[in-house]
């Protein structure tokens, strides 16, 4: 539409009218006003439909006279040709009769010919009024496809969007449900929009104070609501997500806009997940109980056969060295020789013995065997490795105190082939009802890449120890350069270990 405050954008009027002079009379009134205009005459009907599609009109002023054309069926030209556009008559003296009718035919506005200056005041109401029609209608197809935007959003969306509206009093209410409804909870929208309960009755009473609960703190917070609960029923129960942010509004008015999803499958999903898991660690803890088992059954055979053997054969060899006659120096030599290797060979099972059953853990606790294998490590790899125990009467439980001797076993191997460290350092303490211990190294360090590696067996193995016992543990670059192990496990069965919030108060 063009405006007619604007001198350069002139007014488009489609005169109809019976002869070009009724035309001619209308130009001096527009130029008086100093309104820029361009008016056409038609008068005929097809003329009439001509200009019509020819262009864009502002406004249609009839002047009576014409038999073929009247008001009626201008107006019904037009509306045909699908514009908004107002029709004004100009009428004489003589059609005042055809005021009224002209009126009911869909006329805007009468003019009488003898008070022109009536005409320029009501043109200019018009054309606004259509321009504002104009603009209320494409702002209410936008509205339209807006709304079928969203209802095409909503209802392939899998789940409930939902507007939840908790009055001053704490009363809740819906104001807006999508058709997900019926396919979440069983019942229909209106059902949902006439009372609020239906959504609460769907969970038993302490899911039901959990959600209620949920609402509160985040109505109190402004938190995000992120709430998970079952539904009722005997067969298979729907696990139900609302994820909503609050909005405050006036007068302690609280609204919820978000959307309410079936999260059945995903919760089955890792409840599978977790008794998958708990029964790999419970394998986990079964094979490594059949190895502690084959471990001792072989110490006990390096120990008590082997040992005996090679003790006796001790024996006979010094007896034999003992019976040379004089002279036979080569032949001693070779004896103590071989009473030599003897020697080394019983160090050695003995050694061995220790490593697959430290018996020592069973007479002497975890700190002397930590102790007697960080000797053991300094005496086979030349690493020096020291040990701080803070306490002498650390004595978990026998499954603790094996788990962790395996534990620092297979971190001394693993520094021992990876490190290229020249120092070592174990630390065993006690800290609010757990055992820490952490081991040190000055080595190369280690990366997040080699803790990543597919096959870092002795890794996953210690974590895997830990977690069964209920721990934490944690690997990374030492401050200083090397690698840095940190592990606590409760001291006995059972129990948590404390939360972070209470290390740190511990640390200070």
């Amino acid at each position: 539409m063009a405006d007619s405050s604007t001198p350069s954008q002139p007014l488009h009027v489609l005169v109809i009218a019976a002869s070009q002079e009724a035309r001619a009379r209308l130009l001096p009134v527009f130029a008086e006003a100093g309104k820029a205009c361009a008016l056409h005459q038609v008068g005929t009907v097809a003329e009439l439909h001509a200009v019509l599609r020819e262009q864009a009109w502002d406004v249609v002023l009839y002047i009576p006279g014409i038999a073929s054309l009247s008001v009626q069926a201008a107006v019904q030209q037009i509306d045909e040709s699908g514009l908004d556009l107002p029709l004004i008559v100009v009428a004489g003296t003589e059609d005042e009769r055809g005021t009224q009718p002209a009126m009911q035919a869909g006329a805007r506005d009468v003019i009488d010919a003898d008070r022109l200056e009536r005409l320029i005041p009501a043109v200019e109401r018009e054309v606004r009024e259509a321009g504002h029609r104009a603009d209320h209608r494409a702002a209410l197809e936008m509205l339209n496809e807006s709304q079928a935007r969203f209802d095409g959003l909503a209802s392939n969306l899998p789940g409930m969007l939902f507007q939840l509206r908790r009055d001053a009093e704490g009363g809740y209410r819906f104001l807006f449900v999508s058709e997900g409804c019926q396919k979440l909870f069983g019942f229909k929208q209106q059902h949902l929009l006439a009372s609020a309960n239906r959504l609460f009755d769907a969970f038993d009473a302490e899911k039901r104070k959990s959600l209620e609960f949920a609402l509160r703190e985040s109505a109190a917070k402004g938190t995000l609501l992120n709430w998970e609960g079952h539904t009722r029923g005997r067969s298979r129960q729907k696990w139900i997500n609302l994820r909503s942010t609050p909005h405050h509004l006036d007068s302690g008015v609280v609204e919820w806009r978000g959307i309410a999803t079936n999260v059945t499958d995903s919760k089955e999903s890792e409840a599978a997940l977790r008794s998958s898991r708990q029964q790999l660690a419970e394998l986990s803890t079964h094979l490594e109980a059949v190895k502690e088992e084959e471990r001792e059954r072989i110490s006990r055979d390096i120990h008590d056969e082997l040992g005996s053997i090679l003790v006796f054969l001790k024996i006979e060899a010094a007896h034999l060295a003992s019976r040379l006659p004089e002279g036979a120096d080569r032949l001693r030599e070779k004896a103590h020789s071989i009473e030599s290797l003897l020697d080394q060979a019983m160090s050695t099972a003995s050694r061995v013995a220790r490593e697959l059953r430290p018996g020592i853990l069973k007479e002497f606790g975890l700190p002397a065997a930590i102790e007697c294998q960080a000797e053991d490590f300094t005496q086979r790899f030349g690493i020096p490795c020291r040990v701080q125990c803070d306490e002498d009467a650390i004595e978990p439980e026998a499954d603790t105190s094996l788990a962790l001797f395996r534990i620092a076993q297979e971190a001394l191997t693993n520094i021992a082939k990876h490190a290229h460290a020249s120092l070592v350092v174990m630390r065993l303490r006690r800290e609010s009802g757990n055992i820490l211990l952490e081991i040190r190294d000055n080595g190369r360090g280690i990366s997040e890449a080699d803790m990543q590696k597919s096959k870092s067996f002795g890794l996953r193995g210690i974590r895997e120890r830990v977690l069964s016992l209920a721990g934490d543990f944690f690997i990374g670059p030492a401050e200083h350069g090397g690698t840095h192990i940190v592990l606590r496990v409760p001291e006995r069965a059972g129990e948590e270990p404390p939360r972070e919030e209470e290390l740190q108060r511990n640390l200070f």
